[in-house]
């Protein structure tokens, strides 16, 4: 056949267009691709609302949309080779060309959903630094999807005695926010750790895990008032939202609500209230009370040991007296009864008839703020966290449990229920929970000095002591207990000379005269028994006669404190694997059994190193 004759047969140029899409509608691609589009687009809504209401990560989402966006070459490539009789066979060239596409698309999405720091597993967190030296801390665990601090507002009312108010804003925005489900509210108490440090927005955002953070001021002009906030992105610095409020102090509380309200709106995170709630409840106070209740709570938030929490008792008896309806005080109220005998400066110098007097003065107020809380709102987790301490200290372990679990399930991120119910869980000898809520309370409160000498106890107790060796390194040098942890974690891991150094480094005047040297003068004995002499009462140090061959001695402080009917776990090394000598003593039995933890264990079972023998007996390994 002649070359004329092959182009005789082939169609004009102009009608290829139209063959093509004459075919195109044969094969029915038009209709695949719609109906795949309308299909792809409901499982998308379907697959974000899931993520929603189960709070998975929200790369997840991103991840969805792409590998569907991914399946429409996919799904056109079938159409046309069955979208026009849907009974025919794949050919081996029309499997090839599928298998070929599949294996692009797989390609590319590895490429463009790789899991991200954010939805891949991360090590547990990091050894928190001290808050002189913020820029350089180790950053938190970082939780999946949004997470939110709310910084320090700024005091612009120019007399420094207002500080308290600016502070106040702050926690209660954090508050507030902290009632939005799907939202996550970091550093509630760590956040004050950054105040007055201009830091780098992206190292504050590394060290306490957050996505986004909240920057403010507070301008107070006697009942004038003006609020400025802002809404940052902490990996870049950008500004999603901002706006002012001035308002008569009256309204305060209706502030506090419009700027929760607008962030999570910024965020597009839903509240997820009922009808009629509110972000900002327990509003029926007038300002100079509500003033008085924020210098109390600014107070007992920065408790330090070694300082006193009469002045916030004070304040807050006079807002109860003039409000008596008002449940946060009563709440707040519960936790500084509980806490004062503590944080009294005598405390590790007291007579036991000093702590009892205090322990009976106390304790029952705590317990009664408590219940007159839960009276005005039985919601309130913080007097769920001061009822079940008090209950603690007194030895009722199991109602103290109820109360930890009561606040918990309100408030499952509340960092006063986490820090008391997992030393309580320490104690017990249920040392998995324990150490999941200390990690939990570490990512949402990263920076606490308090919470983490206790997170390092507490780890220290689970044998996990190089963990909590670092935790403990990083307590700022001038807190209390930190001398006293660090040696007895480094006793336990039988490095005596460190142990012996660290005793050396307790601040003077913070523990019985002359307990840290002979503490020390002992740890450089071990593990060789001490010679028997009248050693003086060593206070938090008494752990180490442990490891001079002096066991029954190790539990005085304990002792101490129980026979005072203030059962303060101090560290929580009844049950800690190196103490194994001191469980066989009968002063031990004696003790667990004062402190209510024998009651405790036959109600709810025994931990893995006691059990019970014959009649009311029991023993330890």
């Amino acid at each position: 056949m002649s070359k004329d004759a092959d182009q005789s047969e082939l169609p004009p140029s102009g009608d290829r267009v139209s063959d093509l899409w004459q075919r195109l509608k044969e094969h029915r691609i038009a209709q695949w691709s719609v109906g795949y589009v309308a299909v792809a687009y409901g499982i998308q809504h379907a697959v974000s609302l899931t993520i929603e209401a189960m709070e998975w990560p929200h790369g997840l989402e991103r991840a969805s949309m792409i590998l569907l966006a991914l399946g429409l070459p996919l799904a056109m490539a079938i159409a046309w080779y069955h979208g026009e009789r849907a009974t025919r066979r794949i050919s081996g060239p029309e499997l090839t060309i599928i298998s070929l596409l599949l294996v692009g698309l797989s390609l590319l999405f590895y490429v463009y959903v790789r899991p991200s720091e954010q939805i891949a597993a991360h090590p547990v967190v990091a050894a928190a630094q001290t808050a002189t030296a913020a820029a350089s801390v180790a950053p938190a665990a970082k939780p999946a999807g949004i997470s939110v601090a709310v910084l320090p507002f700024l005091n612009l009312s120019g007399d420094p005695k207002e500080e308290y108010f600016s502070d106040g804003m702050t926690e209660e925005i954090t508050s507030a926010l902290a009632k939005v489900p799907s939202l996550r509210v970091i550093g509630r108490t760590s956040a004050f750790a950054f105040k007055g440090k201009n830091e780098d927005l992206r190292t504050i955002g590394q060290a306490l895990g957050a996505t986004h953070l909240i920057e403010g001021s507070v301008r107070k002009d006697g009942n004038e008032l003006r609020i400025t906030a802002q809404l940052i992105k902490a990996d870049d610095g950008s500004h999603i939202w901002t706006d002012s409020y001035d308002r008569e102090l009256k309204g305060v509380f209706a502030v506090q609500e419009d700027v929760a309200r607008a962030i999570a709106a910024a965020l597009q995170v839903p509240l997820g209230l009922k009808q009629g709630e509110t972000l900002v409840s327990n509003r029926d106070i007038d300002p100079n009370s509500y003033s008085n209740y924020l210098r109390a709570k600014a107070l007992v938030r920065s408790r330090n040991e070694g300082t006193s929490l009469d002045a916030a008792v004070a304040l807050l008896e006079g807002v109860v007296a003039r409000q008596p309806n008002y449940a946060p005080a009563w709440a707040l109220l519960a936790q500084a009864y509980s806490l004062a005998p503590d944080y009294d400066p005598t405390f590790q110098n007291s007579s036991v008839e000093a702590l009892r007097r205090a322990a009976n003065a106390d304790l029952p107020k705590s317990e009664a703020a408590a219940r007159r809380a839960l009276q005005l709102d039985p919601r309130n987790a913080d007097a769920y966290a001061g009822m079940g301490w008090g209950q603690t200290l007194r030895g009722h372990m199991l109602d103290a449990e109820q109360s930890f679990k009561h606040g918990l399930s309100l408030d499952p991120l509340n960092p006063d229920v986490l820090q008391w119910y997992s030393i309580f869980s320490t104690i017990t000898g249920r040392f998995k929970e324990a150490v999941a809520m200390r990690e939990q309370l570490r990512v949402i409160e990263p920076l606490v000095p308090t919470f983490n000498s206790n997170t390092a106890r507490d780890l220290a107790t689970a044998g996990q002591y190089a963990k909590a060796l670092s935790i403990a390194q990083a307590l700022p040098s001038d807190n209390t207990q930190r001398a006293a942890d660090l040696a007895s974690i480094y006793a336990a891991m039988k490095q005596y000379n460190e142990a012996a150094d660290a005793a050396l480094s307790a601040p003077r005047g913070k523990f019985p005269p002359g307990a840290p040297e002979t503490a020390a003068r002992l740890l450089r004995m071990a593990p060789a028994p001490a010679p028997q002499q009248n050693f003086p009462y060593l206070g938090a140090f008494s752990f180490v006669f442990a490891y001079v061959g002096l066991p029954e001695r190790a539990l005085e402080y304990w002792e101490h404190n129980a026979d005072a009917g203030y059962n303060l776990p101090g560290d929580p090394y009844l049950l800690r694997p190196d103490f194994g000598a001191v469980r066989k003593t009968d002063r031990f039995k004696a003790l667990v059994r004062k402190l209510g933890l024998v009651d405790y264990w036959r109600a709810k079972g025994w931990p893995d190193l006691c059990h019970p023998t014959t009649g009311d007996d029991f023993a330890c390994n």
